[in-house]
């Protein structure tokens, strides 16, 4: 393997051997209460019964791969789902492997329906590995080329910690945000812009967000010169924030396209677009993907989507979220920069105490002392220093509140060890 892949805990790392529910075991022999999922990927968690299911009867037909030169069923079945769950008008479905593909599909349909290899994106954001999503990826740990098919301008980061919006309220910052897009559009571009993409809540980024309401501020100005809006919802969808089923929807607005990938195939590589029709059809040429929405996936993807509606997790993503987040925000410790995030979509700021300086060092300490405890959690954010969680929506009361003493206590240990330091 390349040097340059990470992985987690070092020369302690491990491999998980097998899971059920919200647990896994590792190589190490020990079992864990898993809140990171796979990178959000592991939605439902492990080994479900209607998801199996749905795989071993796709594969008892002896099919797993027939390319979309010939109809695939279960991607249409699931394309109309997904079409109808959008809430765009007459939208369109493209499948792809991941939400790098899916990101990278939306900036060629937007690219050519504008006419323009101008793109507006947001710092701290990361949208994938392609050449074209690297361009848009506004974190430095990831952005492994400054070479670029894209002229890319930046809008502010909505950090509340540090930079420009650093301390603003919400009102305040969504008025710094679109002054600040007018001023990118009047002064760094050519006028034919093709699309903003950006994502509700950004992942990678250490799950930093702007205010509800920011992105349909956002669309104002852009209406204004035809520039399309990409919701990034690879992370956010599905609902995992709880309070709606896609991340868009907390800011009263209807993107263009949006792109969805990780958590609808729980683990099978599933990944795609949903458009307007127009948007969706701009491409010159033919075009389709060997892989994307294969019959295998396609069966996951169905059964993933409809345990997601028939248990109404978007609803217990709301409740169990709440109960991670309010314990978490009623700790006084000087380590805690902020908690931000919304359902089971959380993020931990680790700082320097007394101050907003990143704490890298104590945040791997405060996720070694996790795995001690038998958690899980991911690490992120431009410094990282930021614990993040996104466990399976499938997490219990009793779960949340299990997890939370676990990292009440490594947060607690670490805290006092910065302070006697």
């Amino acid at each position: 393997m390349p040097g340059w892949m990470p992985i987690y805990y070092g020369d302690d790392a491990m491999e998980l051997v097998s899971g059920s529910g919200r647990r896994v075991t590792g190589s190490d022999g020990r079992t864990y209460l898993d809140f990171f999922g796979g990178v959000l990927t592991n939605m439902i968690g492990y080994d479900i019964a209607e998801i199996n299911e749905a795989v071993r009867r796709q594969l008892a037909k002896g099919v797993v791969h027939s390319s979309t030169l010939y109809l695939i069923g279960e991607q249409i079945t699931l394309a109309e789902k997904i079409a109808r769950l959008s809430g765009i008008p007459d939208a369109r479905v493209f499948f792809t492997n991941s939400g790098t593909e899916a990101n990278e599909s939306a900036l060629l349909f937007a690219t050519n329906l504008r006419r323009s290899n101008q793109i507006l994106a947001i710092k701290n954001s990361y949208h994938g590995r392609t050449f074209a999503t690297m361009a848009v990826t506004g974190h430095r740990s990831w952005s492994s080329s400054s070479l670029s098919p894209l002229n890319v301008s930046w809008l502010a980061s909505a950090d509340r910690l540090r930079g420009r919006m650093a301390g603003l309220t919400p009102g305040d910052l969504a008025e710094a945000a679109v002054d600040d897009l007018r001023e990118v559009l009047t002064t760094v571009t050519s006028g034919d812009v093709a699309a903003l993409i950006a994502e509700p809540i950004q992942g990678v980024g250490g799950f930093v967000a702007g205010p509800d309401g920011l992105l349909g501020a956002y669309q104002k100005v852009l209406a204004e010169h035809g520039i399309l809006l990409i919701a990034d919802e690879v992370q956010t969808g599905w609902g995992r924030t709880g309070e709606h089923f896609w991340g868009y929807q907390a800011h009263g607005v209807t993107p263009d396209l949006i792109t969805f990938a990780k958590g609808i195939g729980n683990g099978f590589a599933l990944g795609g677009v949903v458009g307007r029709a127009e948007v969706m059809n701009a491409v010159q040429g033919i075009s389709f993907s060997t892989f994307g929405g294969n019959p295998l996936s396609a069966a996951a993807g169905n059964a993933v989507l409809d345990y997601v509606l028939d248990h109404d997790l978007q609803a217990n993503a709301a409740r169990v979220g709440s109960i991670l987040l309010e314990g978490l925000r009623a700790l006084d410790l000087p380590l805690i920069g902020e908690v931000r995030g919304k359902g089971l979509m959380l993020g931990i700021e680790l700082v320097r105490p007394g101050t907003t300086e990143p704490d890298p060092a104590a945040t791997v300490r405060v996720f070694d002392e996790c795995r001690a405890g038998g958690l899980l959690v991911g690490k992120g954010g431009l410094y990282n220093n930021v614990l993040r969680m996104g466990p399976p929506l499938t997490l219990t009361e009793d779960e949340a509140r299990e997890g939370l003493a676990i990292l009440t206590g490594a947060l607690s240990r670490v805290s006092a060890e910065a302070h006697v330091a």
